[in-house]
């Protein structure tokens, strides 16, 4: 499984893509940090359990417009 790296302009909030093989799956995190850089570092450092709480929300079917959708707690 490979995470890219994709960083939309809004503050706090990580696109990234989670992949599965030949096929990747969009996954949106929402954080409570204030600036791109350190809610991706939250990601690095966290990267694991994101990447699980976003197979079990993709098996779910839990997708909203195709994306899986996570945020910090």
């Amino acid at each position: 499984m490979q995470v890219v790296r994709r960083i939309k302009p809004e503050g706090g909030t990580i696109t990234f893509f989670v992949a599965f093989g030949a096929s990747r799956q969009m996954c949106r995190l929402a954080t409570t940090f204030d600036t791109q850089k350190q809610a991706f570092s939250y990601l690095q450092k966290h990267r694991t359990e994101f990447e699980h709480m976003a197979r079990t929300r993709l098996a779910s079917g839990e997708l909203e417009d195709g994306v899986v959708v996570l945020s910090m707690l």
